[in-house]
């Protein structure tokens, strides 16, 4: 069984230019990083011209396709019937995109299949972790 999960999802960037209204963006989740989601974008779709992935907690997007939540660089809520909203704050400004809620419900079962809510510390190494924290502080 893989330890990957990996899923291609349209997102819809709230005030593209008009040459972009939908653009794909990728969701991961890995075993070995249970409490995390990453969502990449492709380079076209990004101001500095290169692939950009961003990282949160998986909480943060099971609560936020039912209620808004966050409130640091990631905010998640519902919209509508069948669209979440996914704000990401940064320096240069805020990216919004819409997603079907459907697709992230679909990535979320995945990746609780995976690992099931509540189990994610059992697929922490803390000894690595802390052995790899260590060397990068020498």
């Amino acid at each position: 069984m893989s330890t990957v999960i990996e899923q291609a999802v349209e997102a819809r960037l709230v005030a593209a230019a008009p040459r972009m209204p939908t653009i794909p963006a990728t969701l991961y989740y890995d075993r070995q990083d249970p409490f995390a989601v990453r969502m990449s974008f492709p380079a076209p779709a990004t101001l500095e011209g290169v692939e950009v992935y961003w990282t949160f907690a998986r909480e943060l997007l099971t609560q936020g396709v039912e209620r808004a939540v966050g409130d640091g660089d990631v905010r998640v809520r519902p919209y509508g019937f069948d669209r979440t909203v996914v704000e990401f704050h940064a320096p240069e400004g805020t990216a919004i995109v819409h997603i079907r809620t459907g697709e992230l419900r679909g990535f979320l079962q995945r990746t609780t299949a995976l690992v099931p809510t509540g189990q994610e510390h059992r697929h922490v190494d803390l000894d690595h972790d802390l052995a790899e924290l260590m060397r990068d502080a020498c």
